[in-house]
Protein backbone atom coordinates (compact mmCIF):
# COMPACT_ATOMS: atom_id res chain seq x y z
CA UNK A 1 0.00 0.00 0.00
CA UNK A 2 1.14 3.71 -0.62
CA UNK A 3 -0.13 6.84 0.21
CA UNK A 4 -0.89 9.54 -2.37
CA UNK A 5 -1.65 13.37 -1.10
CA UNK A 6 -2.24 15.72 -4.36
CA UNK A 7 -4.25 18.72 -4.59
CA UNK A 8 -3.81 22.90 -4.85
CA UNK A 9 -3.01 25.79 -2.56
CA UNK A 10 -4.25 29.05 -3.27
CA UNK A 11 -1.55 31.31 -2.03
CA UNK A 12 -2.03 35.10 -0.72
CA UNK A 13 -1.37 37.31 -3.66
CA UNK A 14 2.17 38.28 -4.24
CA UNK A 15 3.48 35.87 -1.85
CA UNK A 16 3.69 32.30 -3.90
CA UNK A 17 7.53 32.61 -4.31
CA UNK A 18 8.15 33.02 -0.60
CA UNK A 19 5.66 30.03 -0.05
CA UNK A 20 7.46 27.61 -2.27
CA UNK A 21 10.96 29.13 -0.45
CA UNK A 22 9.64 28.35 2.97
CA UNK A 23 8.72 24.86 1.87
CA UNK A 24 12.34 23.85 0.98
CA UNK A 25 12.94 22.53 4.57
CA UNK A 26 9.67 20.36 5.00
CA UNK A 27 10.44 18.97 0.50
CA UNK A 28 14.22 18.33 1.95
CA UNK A 29 13.29 16.67 5.24
CA UNK A 30 10.59 14.70 3.68
CA UNK A 31 13.33 13.63 0.52
CA UNK A 32 15.54 12.07 2.63
CA UNK A 33 12.86 10.18 4.85
CA UNK A 34 13.37 6.50 3.46
CA UNK A 35 9.32 5.96 3.61
CA UNK A 36 8.94 9.14 1.16
CA UNK A 37 8.70 8.45 -2.71
CA UNK A 38 8.13 11.78 -3.41
CA UNK A 39 7.42 14.89 -2.74
CA UNK A 40 7.40 18.35 -4.33
CA UNK A 41 5.71 21.74 -3.93
CA UNK A 42 5.57 23.67 -7.22
CA UNK A 43 4.30 26.66 -8.99
CA UNK A 44 1.15 26.10 -11.06
CA UNK A 45 2.30 27.30 -14.68
CA UNK A 46 -0.74 29.65 -15.54
CA UNK A 47 -2.08 30.52 -12.11
CA UNK A 48 0.45 32.76 -10.16
CA UNK A 49 -1.38 32.11 -7.11
CA UNK A 50 -1.38 28.80 -7.08
CA UNK A 51 1.05 25.78 -5.49
CA UNK A 52 0.29 22.23 -6.22
CA UNK A 53 1.26 19.76 -4.08
CA UNK A 54 2.50 16.25 -4.28
CA UNK A 55 3.43 13.80 -2.15
CA UNK A 56 4.07 9.87 -2.05
CA UNK A 57 4.53 7.72 0.79
CA UNK A 58 4.87 4.03 1.58
CA UNK A 59 2.85 3.79 4.64
CA UNK A 60 0.13 6.04 6.59
CA UNK A 61 1.89 5.88 9.44
CA UNK A 62 5.00 7.02 8.33
CA UNK A 63 3.23 10.06 6.89
CA UNK A 64 1.45 10.78 10.32
CA UNK A 65 5.29 10.61 11.79
CA UNK A 66 6.61 12.89 8.82
CA UNK A 67 3.34 15.42 9.81
CA UNK A 68 3.98 15.60 13.56
CA UNK A 69 7.94 16.00 13.68
CA UNK A 70 8.14 18.65 10.26
CA UNK A 71 9.74 21.80 11.24
CA UNK A 72 7.27 24.77 12.08
CA UNK A 73 6.43 27.73 10.20
CA UNK A 74 3.36 30.07 10.04
CA UNK A 75 3.13 28.72 6.14
CA UNK A 76 -0.20 28.55 6.28
CA UNK A 77 -0.78 32.35 6.99
CA UNK A 78 -0.08 32.64 3.31
CA UNK A 79 -2.94 29.92 2.28
CA UNK A 80 -6.04 31.52 1.01
CA UNK A 81 -8.16 28.52 0.23
CA UNK A 82 -6.95 24.33 -0.81
CA UNK A 83 -7.88 21.45 -2.20
CA UNK A 84 -5.88 18.58 -1.29
CA UNK A 85 -6.58 14.87 -0.56
CA UNK A 86 -5.37 11.71 -0.04
CA UNK A 87 -5.29 8.55 -1.89
CA UNK A 88 -4.76 4.87 -0.68
CA UNK A 89 -2.86 2.67 -3.37
CA UNK A 90 -2.29 -0.90 -3.27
Amino acid sequence: MAIIVAGSLKIEPGYREEFIKRSIASVSLARDNDSCLDFAVSPDPIDENRVNIFELWTTRDALDRFRSSGPENDLFSMVKSFHVAEYETS
